[in-house]
């Protein structure tokens, strides 16, 4: 399939230059190529060697580039438009079609069994099925979705994977968040995939570039800011939030972390590692200057590992 070339506003390409300094050639050069074609397969229902083996019998080329993680596969087979999302297997529940960049920050927060984990931002379910599998359908996870169209896409595909251990939750994230804290709720792990300008998904999704503004960006972090602040609040302590975002604005990244940072100083920012190629966060931006932790954070660009971008960082409650 033919992509459609990106065309990148003067003032975007000027940011993109500043961020990457002499690394913007590589950034072009990979908005020119095809992204892998990514799945994850759903252990709630079938073991990874079982749906590899499925899935090679109708003659598709599978990889697992992530030794750590065999439950990611990559497609190397040129398959029909629709086709992944056609099989019976898709239609099962049994492999759940995710970029390899968004499966990162359920990795980073690696819920375990029993545990109470809030995924506050999540259609359309992704990271909450990933989520629950990983916690093996045991304890409890809160998926919130504030719209009412996308929490039915939420359910739709929470009831596809087999998810048993999940609430679903209407409410704008920040008022459930106070809710939830005036009613005594605490738990060991928060996933906040924020809404954001998704600037790394130029690729997959290039009618990005025609909404992008910088007014968006602005809009988006104070938006972050309050989901943030509002989530802190339910953490236990040595609780874990991971803030991520499919964005390079440092606006809606770094400056949003910095700023709960110097706001809370009960967290902290953790080291993570994550299973593919990346840069640390970044610590000055314009004339703004971040705090020393920040280096901790994950930036994920295309031309890394052929991915969409992303931004990582997992914050720890110490006291």
């Amino acid at each position: 399939m033919k992509m459609e070339k990106i065309i990148l506003k003067q003032k975007f390409e000027e940011r993109m230059k500043l961020l990457l300094g002499n690394e913007f050639g590589e950034f072009m050069e990979s908005l020119e190529k095809e992204p892998l074609v990514s799945i994850r397969a759903n252990e709630l229902k079938i073991s990874v060697s079982e749906l590899k083996k499925r899935l090679e019998e109708k003659g598709w080329k599978i990889s697992q580039p992530v030794k750590e993680h065999p439950e990611i596969f990559v497609i190397a087979s040129q398959l029909a438009p629709g086709e992944l999302g056609r099989t019976l297997e898709h239609l099962l529940g049994y492999y759940y079609v995710q970029e390899i960049s968004s499966m990162l920050p359920a990795i980073v927060l690696n819920p375990r069994p029993g545990e109470r984990v809030l995924d506050l931002c999540a259609s359309p379910g992704s990271k909450t099925t990933q989520i629950a599998s990983m916690m093996k359908n045991k304890g409890t996870v809160i998926a919130n979705e504030p719209d009412f169209r996308r929490m039915k896409i939420l359910s739709s595909n929470l009831e596809r994977c087999g998810v048993s251990n999940s609430i679903i939750t209407r409410k704008e994230g920040s008022r459930l968040c106070d809710e939830l804290h005036e009613n005594g709720f605490v738990f060991d792990k928060i996933l906040i995939d924020a809404p954001c300008s998704g600037e790394g998904t130029l690729r997959t999704n290039p009618k990005t570039m025609k909404m992008w503004n910088a007014n968006g960006m602005k809009k988006m972090s104070f938006i972050q800011k309050r989901l943030l602040s509002s989530a802190i609040k339910l953490l236990r302590i040595g609780g874990e939030i991971v803030y991520s975002t499919c964005t390079f604005a440092p606006e809606e990244d770094e400056e949003v972390v910095d700023f709960m940072l110097e706001r809370f100083p009960e967290i902290k920012v953790e080291k993570i590692l994550i299973p593919i190629d990346h840069h640390p966060g970044i610590l000055k931006w314009q004339n703004k200057e971040y705090d020393e932790e920040l280096k901790h954070s994950c930036r994920i660009f295309p031309f890394d590992n052929n991915t969409e971008g992303f931004f990582i960082t997992k914050l720890r409650k110490v006291k």
